[in-house]
């Protein structure tokens, strides 16, 4: 992506590998720590998008009055948004339960219908607001704002198509994640092929993520009788956690890095 405004390149994260790599890794862990909060310690739904929606907040709050990125703090707020997206699409889906109850709910259909009316609200409010879609122009905070709800009610959205694909699409596991995998080679492969618009193309893939990480968390932490590979929603959150923690703890170091690197004067020319 085109270099950012100076605010922006303090605030946001450059659109990396790494940053793919996080935010895949960031989104499966929101399904699997979601999942272990509301189903396995059995807190329930409604119980556990107080609690999440609380710490995104916070969290949010705290990367708002910022005034340059904090990889820690920008991964904080993403995994909120994805943990917190995964007890709130359950929640609309299956009702507010003991984590396990499909009673109350509006079912994949209703939930997907409200979540993308609000989707479709934060980019025309977006559109109208003057600011632009691109992550890189991003220099205000009514911009940054809308980034943040936009990214809320995505990640919600795709916990609910991934668990459409995983559990009544006939596709399963192995197959929701194949099927978001594939659109995202196709994705990728219109970045480097196509005049594709490269906004249009970042907010399909980041959108797409959560799916992509709904589906394979399911699959890493589900019972084998199931189809998944049985890790456990413990097991496989550790290991995402851990992932997560490397990559922004070497997003850290290679920012210090930079920031050192332009401070540095420059070398004298040897006149003689």
């Amino acid at each position: 992506m085109a270099s950012a405004p100076a605010r922006t390149a303090y605030k946001l994260p450059q659109v990396t590998a790494l940053f793919w790599v996080l935010k895949i890794a960031a989104t499966t862990l929101g399904e699997t720590g979601g999942d272990l909060i509301s189903q396995t310690l059995r807190l329930g739904y409604l119980a556990a998008s107080a609690l999440f929606l609380a710490i995104f907040v916070v969290s949010l709050i705290a990367q708002l009055k910022a005034r340059r990125f904090h990889p820690g703090l920008y991964w904080t707020v993403i995994a909120a948004t994805s943990t917190a997206g995964t007890t709130m699409s359950d929640l609309l889906n299956r009702g507010p339960g003991d984590g396990t109850s499909t009673d109350g709910g509006l079912g994949y259909g209703g939930g997907a219908a409200i979540l993308i009316t609000g989707l479709i609200i934060v980019f025309t409010i977006w559109k109208f607001s003057g600011q632009s879609y691109d992550v890189s122009a991003i220099t205000n905070l009514r911009a940054e704002g809308l980034y943040w709800a936009a990214i809320l009610l995505s990640n919600t959205l795709g916990t609910s198509v991934g668990d459409y694909l995983s559990d009544s699409s006939g596709l399963g596991y192995w197959g929701g994640a194949l099927l978001i995998t594939a659109v995202m080679v196709v994705l990728l492969a219109a970045h480097y092929l196509t005049r594709t618009s490269g906004v249009l193309l970042f907010w399909l893939a980041f959108i797409l993520t959560r799916p992509l990480g709904a589906t394979a968390g399911d699959l890493l932490s589900k019972p084998t009788a199931k189809g998944g590979l049985g890790l456990g929603t413990w097991g496989t959150s550790a290991a995402l956690l851990a992932i997560v923690v490397v990559g922004v703890v070497y997003s850290g170091i290679q920012l210090r890095k930079r920031a050192v690197t332009l401070d540095s004067p420059a070398p004298e020319l040897d006149n003689a």
